[in-house]
Protein backbone atom coordinates (compact mmCIF):
# COMPACT_ATOMS: atom_id res chain seq x y z
CA UNK A 1 0.00 0.00 0.00
CA UNK A 2 1.35 3.27 -1.12
CA UNK A 3 1.04 6.00 1.70
CA UNK A 4 -0.98 9.36 -0.14
CA UNK A 5 1.00 12.70 0.14
CA UNK A 6 -0.91 15.30 2.19
CA UNK A 7 -2.49 17.46 -0.11
CA UNK A 8 -3.92 20.49 2.26
CA UNK A 9 -2.64 22.44 5.44
CA UNK A 10 -5.20 20.11 7.62
CA UNK A 11 -3.11 16.98 6.40
CA UNK A 12 -0.62 18.19 9.54
CA UNK A 13 -2.84 18.95 12.17
CA UNK A 14 -1.97 15.86 13.92
CA UNK A 15 2.01 16.58 13.74
CA UNK A 16 1.12 20.30 15.38
CA UNK A 17 0.93 18.77 19.02
CA UNK A 18 4.21 16.86 19.07
CA UNK A 19 6.07 19.07 17.00
CA UNK A 20 5.18 21.66 20.11
CA UNK A 21 6.04 19.52 22.20
CA UNK A 22 9.41 18.93 21.13
CA UNK A 23 9.66 22.44 20.72
CA UNK A 24 8.63 23.18 24.17
CA UNK A 25 10.71 20.55 26.36
CA UNK A 26 13.79 20.03 23.49
CA UNK A 27 14.42 22.55 21.35
CA UNK A 28 14.35 26.06 23.81
CA UNK A 29 15.85 24.49 26.69
CA UNK A 30 18.54 22.66 23.83
CA UNK A 31 19.22 26.29 22.69
CA UNK A 32 19.66 27.99 26.25
CA UNK A 33 22.04 25.37 27.26
CA UNK A 34 23.82 26.41 23.88
CA UNK A 35 24.03 29.78 24.84
CA UNK A 36 24.83 29.33 28.65
CA UNK A 37 28.29 27.40 27.20
CA UNK A 38 28.93 30.62 25.60
CA UNK A 39 28.69 32.30 29.05
CA UNK A 40 31.34 33.40 31.58
CA UNK A 41 31.44 32.00 34.86
CA UNK A 42 31.45 34.93 37.63
CA UNK A 43 33.33 33.49 40.45
CA UNK A 44 31.06 36.09 42.60
CA UNK A 45 27.93 34.60 41.39
CA UNK A 46 26.30 32.25 38.45
CA UNK A 47 27.50 33.71 35.70
CA UNK A 48 27.72 36.78 33.10
CA UNK A 49 26.32 36.59 29.58
CA UNK A 50 29.39 36.83 27.33
CA UNK A 51 30.74 34.86 24.40
CA UNK A 52 33.30 33.04 25.04
CA UNK A 53 35.14 30.02 23.40
CA UNK A 54 37.02 29.19 26.98
CA UNK A 55 34.62 26.19 28.24
CA UNK A 56 34.91 24.33 24.74
CA UNK A 57 38.65 24.60 25.79
CA UNK A 58 38.85 23.44 28.93
CA UNK A 59 36.62 20.46 27.83
CA UNK A 60 39.46 19.63 25.66
CA UNK A 61 41.75 19.38 28.07
CA UNK A 62 43.61 15.88 28.53
CA UNK A 63 41.42 15.38 31.87
CA UNK A 64 38.22 16.00 30.78
CA UNK A 65 39.26 14.35 27.30
CA UNK A 66 40.00 11.05 29.40
CA UNK A 67 36.75 10.95 31.10
CA UNK A 68 35.23 11.56 27.73
CA UNK A 69 37.22 8.83 26.42
CA UNK A 70 36.47 6.64 29.54
CA UNK A 71 32.57 7.30 29.54
CA UNK A 72 32.83 6.71 25.51
CA UNK A 73 34.77 2.99 26.33
CA UNK A 74 32.54 2.07 28.97
CA UNK A 75 29.22 2.38 26.60
CA UNK A 76 30.67 0.69 24.09
CA UNK A 77 31.57 -2.12 26.53
CA UNK A 78 28.11 -2.36 27.69
CA UNK A 79 26.18 -2.61 24.46
CA UNK A 80 28.75 -5.06 23.64
CA UNK A 81 27.85 -7.30 26.31
CA UNK A 82 24.24 -6.37 26.83
CA UNK A 83 23.85 -7.69 22.93
CA UNK A 84 26.58 -10.33 22.92
CA UNK A 85 24.01 -11.40 26.30
CA UNK A 86 20.32 -10.99 25.03
CA UNK A 87 20.90 -12.00 21.40
CA UNK A 88 21.31 -15.89 21.85
CA UNK A 89 18.85 -15.58 24.99
CA UNK A 90 15.80 -14.03 22.98
CA UNK A 91 17.01 -16.59 20.11
CA UNK A 92 16.61 -19.59 22.76
CA UNK A 93 13.30 -17.59 24.25
CA UNK A 94 11.18 -17.47 21.38
CA UNK A 95 11.74 -21.21 20.67
CA UNK A 96 9.89 -21.75 23.80
CA UNK A 97 6.19 -22.21 24.49
CA UNK A 98 4.00 -19.07 24.77
CA UNK A 99 3.81 -19.41 28.57
CA UNK A 100 6.85 -19.57 29.22
CA UNK A 101 8.01 -16.35 26.96
CA UNK A 102 4.92 -14.70 28.92
CA UNK A 103 6.97 -15.29 32.29
CA UNK A 104 10.05 -14.11 31.23
CA UNK A 105 8.80 -10.94 29.11
CA UNK A 106 6.58 -10.00 32.38
CA UNK A 107 9.97 -10.43 34.75
CA UNK A 108 12.13 -8.63 32.37
CA UNK A 109 9.14 -5.61 32.52
CA UNK A 110 9.55 -5.93 36.40
CA UNK A 111 13.36 -4.82 36.30
CA UNK A 112 12.07 -2.03 33.88
CA UNK A 113 10.27 -1.20 37.26
CA UNK A 114 13.34 -0.36 39.01
CA UNK A 115 15.09 2.52 39.77
CA UNK A 116 18.61 3.26 39.04
CA UNK A 117 19.32 3.70 43.06
CA UNK A 118 17.47 0.17 43.83
CA UNK A 119 19.51 -1.40 40.95
CA UNK A 120 22.66 -0.01 42.35
CA UNK A 121 22.44 -0.29 46.41
CA UNK A 122 21.19 -4.46 45.16
CA UNK A 123 24.57 -4.42 43.25
CA UNK A 124 26.49 -2.62 46.40
CA UNK A 125 25.27 -5.46 48.72
CA UNK A 126 25.97 -8.18 46.52
CA UNK A 127 29.49 -6.92 45.78
CA UNK A 128 30.04 -6.18 49.57
CA UNK A 129 31.96 -8.38 51.79
CA UNK A 130 29.80 -8.75 54.64
CA UNK A 131 26.57 -9.53 52.79
CA UNK A 132 27.71 -10.70 49.10
CA UNK A 133 27.78 -13.26 46.89
CA UNK A 134 32.03 -14.04 48.07
CA UNK A 135 30.31 -15.68 51.08
CA UNK A 136 28.59 -17.98 49.16
CA UNK A 137 32.09 -18.81 47.10
CA UNK A 138 33.49 -19.71 50.86
CA UNK A 139 31.06 -21.64 52.12
CA UNK A 140 31.45 -23.91 48.86
CA UNK A 141 35.11 -23.54 49.36
CA UNK A 142 36.40 -21.39 46.22
CA UNK A 143 37.47 -18.85 48.15
CA UNK A 144 39.29 -18.38 51.95
CA UNK A 145 37.61 -15.33 53.10
CA UNK A 146 35.00 -13.01 51.90
CA UNK A 147 36.48 -10.25 50.51
CA UNK A 148 34.46 -7.17 48.83
CA UNK A 149 33.84 -6.53 44.75
CA UNK A 150 33.57 -2.97 45.04
CA UNK A 151 34.53 -0.03 44.11
CA UNK A 152 35.89 -1.22 40.62
CA UNK A 153 35.37 -1.21 37.09
CA UNK A 154 33.51 -4.49 37.40
CA UNK A 155 31.31 -3.99 39.74
CA UNK A 156 30.09 -0.72 37.21
CA UNK A 157 29.96 -2.34 34.26
CA UNK A 158 28.10 -4.88 36.11
CA UNK A 159 25.81 -3.19 37.43
CA UNK A 160 25.07 -0.93 33.67
CA UNK A 161 24.95 -4.42 32.27
CA UNK A 162 21.86 -5.35 34.41
CA UNK A 163 20.21 -2.04 33.73
CA UNK A 164 20.34 -2.14 30.22
CA UNK A 165 19.75 -5.48 29.51
CA UNK A 166 16.40 -5.96 29.41
CA UNK A 167 15.82 -2.99 27.20
CA UNK A 168 18.17 -4.75 24.91
CA UNK A 169 15.88 -8.59 24.65
CA UNK A 170 12.91 -5.80 24.41
CA UNK A 171 14.25 -4.38 21.37
CA UNK A 172 15.64 -7.77 19.86
CA UNK A 173 12.48 -9.77 20.70
CA UNK A 174 10.07 -8.66 18.04
CA UNK A 175 12.78 -9.09 15.14
CA UNK A 176 13.66 -12.42 16.07
CA UNK A 177 9.79 -13.44 16.45
CA UNK A 178 9.66 -11.89 12.80
CA UNK A 179 12.49 -14.05 11.81
CA UNK A 180 11.58 -16.79 9.04
CA UNK A 181 11.87 -19.89 10.81
CA UNK A 182 12.06 -21.91 7.44
CA UNK A 183 15.86 -20.13 7.18
CA UNK A 184 16.91 -22.49 10.13
CA UNK A 185 15.27 -25.71 8.47
CA UNK A 186 16.63 -24.94 5.49
CA UNK A 187 20.57 -24.65 6.80
CA UNK A 188 19.81 -27.69 9.21
CA UNK A 189 19.00 -29.48 6.22
CA UNK A 190 22.63 -28.49 4.37
CA UNK A 191 23.90 -29.71 7.63
CA UNK A 192 24.67 -26.98 9.21
CA UNK A 193 25.15 -27.75 13.08
CA UNK A 194 22.56 -25.68 15.46
CA UNK A 195 25.23 -23.15 16.21
CA UNK A 196 26.85 -23.13 13.16
CA UNK A 197 23.09 -21.90 11.46
CA UNK A 198 22.57 -19.48 14.14
CA UNK A 199 26.19 -17.26 13.15
CA UNK A 200 25.46 -18.17 9.71
CA UNK A 201 21.97 -17.09 8.94
CA UNK A 202 20.40 -15.93 12.07
CA UNK A 203 23.12 -12.98 12.92
CA UNK A 204 23.56 -11.66 9.33
CA UNK A 205 19.74 -11.98 8.53
CA UNK A 206 19.33 -9.06 11.35
CA UNK A 207 22.79 -7.32 11.40
CA UNK A 208 20.70 -4.00 10.85
CA UNK A 209 18.42 -4.78 14.00
CA UNK A 210 22.18 -5.73 15.80
CA UNK A 211 24.01 -2.65 14.85
CA UNK A 212 20.24 -0.31 15.87
CA UNK A 213 20.57 -2.26 19.41
CA UNK A 214 23.57 -1.50 20.24
CA UNK A 215 23.48 2.23 19.11
CA UNK A 216 20.68 2.42 21.53
CA UNK A 217 22.38 0.61 24.53
CA UNK A 218 25.36 2.93 23.77
CA UNK A 219 23.35 5.83 24.15
CA UNK A 220 21.60 4.75 26.88
CA UNK A 221 24.44 3.73 28.90
CA UNK A 222 26.56 6.98 27.73
CA UNK A 223 24.09 9.03 30.05
CA UNK A 224 24.75 6.80 33.63
CA UNK A 225 25.17 8.82 36.10
CA UNK A 226 24.51 7.01 39.41
CA UNK A 227 25.77 3.52 39.09
CA UNK A 228 29.21 4.83 38.72
CA UNK A 229 28.89 6.97 41.65
CA UNK A 230 27.74 3.97 43.86
CA UNK A 231 29.90 0.83 42.33
CA UNK A 232 32.85 2.90 41.07
CA UNK A 233 35.37 5.25 42.31
CA UNK A 234 36.08 8.79 40.77
CA UNK A 235 38.41 7.41 38.16
CA UNK A 236 35.50 5.68 36.94
CA UNK A 237 32.60 8.58 37.04
CA UNK A 238 31.04 8.91 33.60
CA UNK A 239 30.55 12.55 31.75
CA UNK A 240 27.70 13.13 33.15
CA UNK A 241 28.83 12.97 37.00
CA UNK A 242 31.08 15.13 35.85
CA UNK A 243 28.31 17.78 34.63
CA UNK A 244 26.12 17.31 37.59
CA UNK A 245 29.35 18.17 39.66
CA UNK A 246 30.57 21.00 37.68
CA UNK A 247 27.11 22.28 37.37
CA UNK A 248 25.92 21.64 41.35
CA UNK A 249 28.70 21.46 43.41
CA UNK A 250 31.47 23.42 41.44
CA UNK A 251 28.61 26.35 40.58
CA UNK A 252 30.79 26.44 36.67
CA UNK A 253 26.66 26.26 35.05
CA UNK A 254 28.70 27.29 31.48
CA UNK A 255 31.38 24.42 31.82
CA UNK A 256 28.44 22.01 32.59
CA UNK A 257 26.53 23.21 29.45
CA UNK A 258 29.88 22.89 27.18
CA UNK A 259 29.90 19.62 28.37
CA UNK A 260 26.37 19.02 28.37
CA UNK A 261 25.90 20.06 24.37
CA UNK A 262 28.72 17.70 23.93
CA UNK A 263 27.21 15.23 25.26
CA UNK A 264 24.12 15.64 23.64
CA UNK A 265 25.70 15.94 19.90
CA UNK A 266 26.98 12.45 20.37
CA UNK A 267 23.52 10.97 21.20
CA UNK A 268 21.62 12.96 18.61
CA UNK A 269 24.10 11.85 15.98
CA UNK A 270 23.88 8.31 17.42
CA UNK A 271 19.98 8.62 16.79
CA UNK A 272 20.06 9.33 13.67
CA UNK A 273 22.92 7.01 12.91
CA UNK A 274 20.24 4.39 14.65
CA UNK A 275 17.02 5.64 12.00
CA UNK A 276 19.48 5.05 8.78
CA UNK A 277 20.31 1.55 9.98
CA UNK A 278 16.57 1.10 10.28
CA UNK A 279 15.71 3.12 6.87
CA UNK A 280 18.01 0.18 5.09
CA UNK A 281 16.21 -2.59 7.34
CA UNK A 282 13.30 -1.34 5.88
CA UNK A 283 13.80 -0.71 2.60
CA UNK A 284 15.65 -4.29 2.60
Amino acid sequence: MRREPPRSLADYAPLVFPALMLTVFFVVPFSIMIAVSFFRRDPAGFYTPDFVVDNYARFLSSFFGGVLGFSLMLAVLVAACCVAIAFPFTFLLIRCSRRVQTVWLVGLLSVLSLSEVIIGFAWSTLFSRTAGITNLLVAVGLMDAPQALLPGFGAVLTGMVYQALPYTVLVLYPALVRLDPTLLEAARTLGASPLRAFFNVVVPALRNTIVATLIMVFVFALGSYLLPQILGRPQHWTLSVLITDQAIYQSNMPFAAAMAVFLVLISLALVGLTLMVGRRESAA
